[in-house]
């Protein structure tokens, strides 16, 4: 056990000032108990970095840190585990950084996910996402645990680190994920689209940000033959049709011949003068880089899917 001389008990009695302070303010006004959760759990974080010698020397030993949270437990209660204190730790050092910290739109236990990171990038996307999607805590710990980040494109990190204008694709992430839901174990185009369907809300997040359903196996008619686009989509963002494909093969150029014919369709019957182009999304089993690099509409992408 941790022997604690006088200077390191100064910091725990303001540590469990700090601490009782926040609980007794949440009970009075629960109605900013956010802002208060914070704001004492940054002044925590800071007193912890103090008491272990500084932000170096705090990123070793834990050893302090456990001999605290015993003693908080003991006096105060549940709620103060080893790990709740390495966190508000990490949030006085994230913050110190410089991050952003929103009251208003992101809780304690938000950041509490978002802080099991260790890129800045990363968290700062995941910050943003989920304020720009008004995210709840578990929807936040799906993307994480999918390790969405990690599936866009090097190109679409390197705009969002220097906060460069994005368009649609560059949020599509490769591969996508596909919940399987009915456990289908031979899947086809068929069953495919039914487990899209069967959450098309968490398919349209996979896509990005501001996609709307339009209808599936739409129907148009190309002379005297009807044809059926897997999925229509919109999205209000870019202010634009999104026309989707599900292929259960690699991709195929014939693939992106049949795109680009329901894409022009799209623009000549159903797009109005004020929509921008329409764009196409081929959701396939193995991507082929050769077929979209020698296709001669930069609208269309692919993508690869998973079943999870």
């Amino acid at each position: 056990m941790i022997t604690c001389g006088g200077d390191i008990m100064n910091y725990y009695e303001e540590i469990k000032n700090e601490l009782i302070e926040n609980e007794i303010y949440k009970k009075a006004k629960d109605y900013s108990k956010n802002k208060s959760d914070l704001m004492h759990y940054y002044n925590v974080g800071k007193l912890l970095v103090d008491a272990q010698g500084g932000e170096e020397r705090a990123k070793y030993g834990d050893g302090l840190i456990k001999e605290y949270s015993r003693r908080l437990t003991n006096e105060l209660g549940k709620g103060y585990s080893a790990q709740n204190l390495k966190n508000m730790r990490k949030f006085h050092i994230f913050v110190k950084k410089g991050q952003t910290v929103s009251v208003q739109s992101l809780s304690w236990s938000h950041y509490v996910e978002i802080l099991s990171l260790n890129d800045f990038n990363e968290i700062n996307y995941y910050i943003d996402i989920s304020i720009n999607n008004n995210l709840g805590v578990r929807q936040l710990r799906e993307k994480i645990k999918n390790k969405e980040y990690q599936r866009l494109d090097n190109n679409t990190k390197n705009k969002l680190i220097k906060k460069e204008e994005t368009i649609i694709s560059d949020f599509i992430k490769n591969p996508i994920v596909i919940k399987n839901n009915l456990n289908i174990e031979i899947i086809s185009e068929k069953y495919l689209k039914e487990l899209i369907l069967n959450d098309i809300e968490d398919f349209m997040r996979e896509l990005g940000t501001g996609f709307c359903f339009i209808g599936s196996e739409y129907k148009i008619k190309l002379g005297n033959t009807y044809n059926y686009i897997d999925l229509l989509l919109f999205n209000y963002i870019y202010n634009a049709f999104v026309v989707v494909e599900l292929k259960v093969t690699e991709l195929k150029k014939e693939h992106i011949g049949q795109i680009m014919l329901y894409m022009n369709y799209v623009d000549k019957h159903i797009k109005s003068i004020n929509h921008d182009k329409t764009i196409g999304i081929i959701i396939c089993k193995r991507d082929n880089k050769l077929v979209l690099e020698y296709s001669s509409d930069s609208r269309i992408f692919s993508s690869e899917f998973v079943l999870v």
